[in-house]
């Protein structure tokens, strides 16, 4: 068994109860009357568990008590970068991590043992379930995210190296190479080792920026290079947008049909994913390519002017909901994100869960996230 399958209790089972019953699901898209009554019964006790820990929590939820059973106090994302908000003693902090790079305002985020592990196993499931654990079979890594730094926290270098756990690595090559003052993107250095993963034989897999791997793709064809073959097996997995690069950003059937044409990855093995540091419940594409929402989460949209949730198809704010945070109350979190929801069976694919369309980013703001942060790095390389 993957470490990261492995049970792993909340913090208190009495209090707990059905955030652990929810979260110990092992098929990531079950759905039906049962689930939707535990999942309720789950954010119950996860409000009151906030509420009687957190003073910020606290005041809210009194005077704005939820009306359904799903919702709690809506707080946005962006109040992660400006407050620190606990809900566990310092000292059980296991992790910390920032949702920006070098630069802009940065998300304060901090896990107990129970939060991380759990979001952890959440990812582990849903790789099991499409067949990415190989422990029997090495791969190699090229990262389009952040080498390790001292001091380095932030959320995508964590996720992106979390990754390589599902299986053993033959190597691992960085996009975003480490300087000694920062880091900077190396188009040359993906493109040789892309070149060398070709001959290796073994798998490869491609993680991170999707802006990175198109300015590794555009390099590519600007030396006049003939489409590589990557081994069978091979797998790109996205996540991190476009943020700071949207004059330069293509259309997701064409970046797939480039990554097909250019490194010889089928479709079905491309997907992509979101995330965020506020919300570490994985959305990792079907086969269809579509976002569906895991059982551990529910999905709304909210009118952006009266912050009412919205009828299937309409775009408004992407609000996430999910129980299984115990450190910080964000257990619904409204994000930077215009978005609209769709009923499951419109996909096409077997999975019954809703699932959602990321539109772009909400107005015009000075706050930056890690793909953004990543993006100046890319200035003059294209």
């Amino acid at each position: 068994m993957n470490p990261h399958l492995a049970p792993v209790g909340v913090p208190d089972p009495a209090l707990l109860s059905h955030v652990q019953e929810l979260c110990d699901l092992s098929d990531p898209y079950a759905c039906g009357p049962a689930e939707d009554e535990l999942f309720a019964a789950a954010m119950a006790q996860t409000n009151a568990w906030h509420a009687e820990r957190s003073p910020f929590f606290r005041s809210l939820y009194e005077a704005t008590p939820p009306a359904h059973p799903y919702r709690a106090p809506l707080v946005h994302a962006n109040f992660f970068k400006r407050h620190e908000v606990l809900s566990i003693p310092r000292e059980d902090v296991d992790l910390h991590l920032t949702s920006s790079g070098t630069t802009g305002q940065k998300s304060q985020m901090f896990f107990d043992t129970w939060t991380i592990r759990s979001a952890q196993r959440m990812v582990a499931r849903i790789f099991e379930r499409n067949g990415w654990i190989t422990p029997d079979q090495e791969v190699n890594y090229l990262l389009y995210s952040y080498e390790p730094a001292p001091a380095l926290n932030l959320g995508t270098a964590f996720t992106d190296n979390y990754l390589c756990d599902f299986a053993p690595a033959r190597s691992v090559e960085y996009a975003l190479r480490n300087t000694g003052a920062g880091h900077e993107f190396d188009p040359f250095g993906c493109v040789a080792a892309l070149r060398r993963f070709e001959s290796d034989g073994a798998p490869v897999r491609i993680l991170g920026f999707p802006a990175f791997l198109y300015f590794t793709l555009e390099r590519m064809r600007a030396m006049g290079m003939a489409p590589l073959r990557l081994p069978e097996g091979s797998l790109v997995i996205l996540g991190g947008g476009w943020k700071g690069h949207a004059d330069q950003r293509i259309g997701k059937d064409e970046m797939y049909a480039r990554v097909t044409e250019q490194l010889g990855i089928p479709g079905e093995r491309i997907r992509d994913t979101f995330g965020s540091v506020e919300h570490c419940v994985p959305y990792i594409e079907c086969d269809h390519h579509r976002l569906h929402a895991p059982v551990w989460s529910r999905v709304a949209i909210l009118s952006t002017s009266t912050l009412e949730p919205l009828p299937y198809g309409e775009t408004g704010y992407l609000h996430l909901v999910s129980p299984y945070i115990t450190s910080v109350p964000a257990q619904s979190v409204v994000m930077g994100d215009l978005a609209s929801l769709h009923p499951g069976a419109e996909c096409g694919c077997e999975l019954g869960t809703d699932w959602f369309t990321v539109h772009g980013r909400a107005g015009v703001s000075r706050n930056k996230s890690c793909a953004v942060a990543a993006a100046e790095l890319m200035k003059g390389m294209s």
